[in-house]
């Protein structure tokens, strides 16, 4: 049978890589100063303490509905997820 744990490592790695890619964006912005910088700083604070927020309701609502711990472990993943993609999608633009 498939070890359900196989998925949780692949997108915990794809997860990585995508923050990679996020923190190097993010780097180029606020290496160039200014006002966009100071913004950028100020969105990427509030942007961690959301993210960490609704990973932990996540990983909470698993617990409470029964799912098993690979479950939890992905739904919180997800979390993060969705937003460092959002970040790679906003910063990649610009």
């Amino acid at each position: 049978m498939f070890n359900p744990w196989f998925d949780v490592a692949l997108k915990a790695f794809q997860l990585g890589v995508d923050a990679q890619s996020v923190i190097a964006l993010r780097m180029i912005r606020l290496a160039s100063g200014g006002a966009g910088a100071q913004n950028e700083a100020q969105r990427m604070v509030m942007e961690k303490i959301t993210a960490v927020a609704e990973a932990q309701t996540a990983a909470a609502t698993a617990i409470l509905n029964g799912h098993e711990d690979h479950e939890v472990v992905s739904k919180t993943l997800g979390a993060f997820d969705r937003h460092v993609r959002a970040n790679k999608r906003r910063l990649s633009r610009k």
